[in-house]
């Protein structure tokens, strides 16, 4: 799809689409954007230009199907896939990717610390039409040996410039931590629970010295600047737990990415917000507030987030319930959790109950937020529902193979597709059927008719006719 518009912007000295947006330019990507999104392309250019909307589109990742990121959008789910040091298999990864798209994850994120990791990325990209974003630290650690007294700024730009060459269209940078936030880790329960920022961590406690990725913000923003990959700034001090949510840790860091989220927009690179991964519910929708006032209204990225510590095996479940209500109060994306979380390495399957699970969230937060057509399909499951119309239902249905095989457990045969009962009900104590003959007596329509006269409502009399 996009080899010609590259091919017609390859000699501009800039090609990001947040260049472009401020240059008042509607790139091709933005036209195809606001026709799925059904917004008006102008729309689109200023809240790209404005930094609400991010449209993660490498310049070589060119079999992308572009997509948009930010408030004005609906709600999108990520799926994290990848390797491990004890697991690291090409075809599993390809598999993962081709699942995450069939169950329409909207981006990816290759995590992989195992194996040959600039392998596995580029059978992962080759295989994908949604934007693959990556945690560049991981193969940085990976490169030196996992020996990260020998990580240099040198080495750390050397991996991000390899990886945007590969097609990575955004990255996940742990830019926010710095030194001196080191004494209120201290305070904490669960003290860091992201890879990357233990990394940091331990690098600065190591040297002494400020956070590279800090350090280096300048040159990361060159890279990114010149195959347009989005920054997603790093929450390395998420709350691993809910005893730590919302302190000061987190929310100093928050302020810092808002900082550099300004720095960023300054060089026309495109920015989200990671978010925070375990918090009460009640805190969920200040967390929100204060994003969108720290950050700027950049978008927010949100890892769940987990509402209880205790679901261990149906992390996917607890953390969906926060996703939607993060969701309904502004965030623009959702990283799906799996039911392996805090357990072990997802498989292909764990990756279709996660995206599930946040299709789920994401749809539900749709419909609060009252975007134009969210609830029409599920109006239109509800016709299907009344009127016994299976198919049209596993069509309808987020996992319509899924809602066919729970179907067909206990009624296979063809013929049970046109039955109007299921097999929890059967065909005598069917509460749709029962309504359905209710409603098709004329004895009981008149009765109906004369009680809503009787109760002179104008309401019920419209119902009744």
């Amino acid at each position: 799809m996009r080899t010609q518009w590259l091919k017609e912007r390859e000699n501009d000295k800039v090609r990001t689409q947040m260049y472009y947006a401020k240059q008042g330019v509607i790139t091709q990507e933005m036209r195809y954007v606001a026709e799925l999104e059904k917004l008006e392309p102008e729309l689109v250019r200023s809240e790209v230009a404005r930094g609400r909307m991010i449209i993660p589109a490498n310049v070589n990742h060119k079999n992308l199907e572009p997509m948009a990121i930010g408030i004005a959008a609906t709600c999108k789910i990520n799926a994290n896939i990848g390797s491990s040091a004890l697991a690291s298999d090409v075809s599993e990864e390809i598999d993962k990717i081709v699942v995450s798209q069939k169950y329409k994850a909207d981006t990816a994120m290759d995590l992989s610390t195992g194996g040959d990791l600039d392998d596995i990325r580029r059978h992962v990209i080759a295989n994908s039409k949604i934007p693959i974003g990556t945690v560049p630290i991981y193969q940085i650690l990976h490169d030196v040996n996992n020996k990260i007294e020998d990580l240099t700024i040198e080495k750390m730009l050397e991996v991000l410039e390899r990886q945007a060459q590969q097609g990575v269209s955004y990255f996940t940078i742990h830019a926010g931590f710095l030194l001196e936030t080191m004494p209120k880790v201290a305070k904490r329960k669960m003290g860091i629970v992201s890879r990357g920022g233990s990394l940091m961590a331990a690098w600065m406690m190591h040297y002494h010295r400020e956070n590279p990725f800090y350090t280096a913000f300048d040159e990361i923003l060159e890279i990114c600047a010149k195959y347009d990959v989005s920054l997603s700034l790093g929450d390395s001090l998420r709350p691993g737990c809910l005893a730590d949510a919302s302190d000061e840790a987190q929310l100093g860091e928050l302020k810092v990415l808002g900082d550099l989220t300004l720095r960023a927009w300054e060089k026309d690179v495109q920015v989200m917000i990671e978010g925070p991964g375990h918090v009460p519910i009640n805190q969920i929708e200040r967390n929100m507030k204060i994003q969108r006032e720290l950050c700027h209204e950049a978008p927010f990225y949100i890892l769940g987030p987990l509402v209880t510590d205790i679901a261990a095996g149906y992390d996917h479940i607890s953390s969906a319930i926060g996703a939607a209500v993060g969701g309904w109060h502004g965030a623009s994306m959702l990283c799906y959790v799996t039911p392996k979380e805090h357990l072990g390495l997802p498989n292909a399957e764990d990756v279709r109950e996660g995206i599930i699970a946040y299709k789920i969230a994401a749809h539900a937060a749709d419909i609060a937020r009252g975007r134009t057509g969210a609830r029409d399909i599920d109006d239109a499951m509800s016709d299907a529902r009344y009127t016994f119309d299976w198919e049209k239902q596993f069509e309808l249905a987020l996992d319509g193979d899924r809602a066919r095989e729970y179907h067909d457990e206990t009624l296979p045969q063809d013929v049970f597709k046109e039955a109007e009962f299921c097999s929890m009900c059967g065909p005598k104590f069917c509460s749709y059927k029962i309504t359905q003959e209710i409603m098709d007596n004329p004895d009981s329509l008149a009765w109906i008719a004369e009680a809503a006269a009787a109760q002179n409502t104008e309401k019920e009399l419209k119902l009744a006719q």
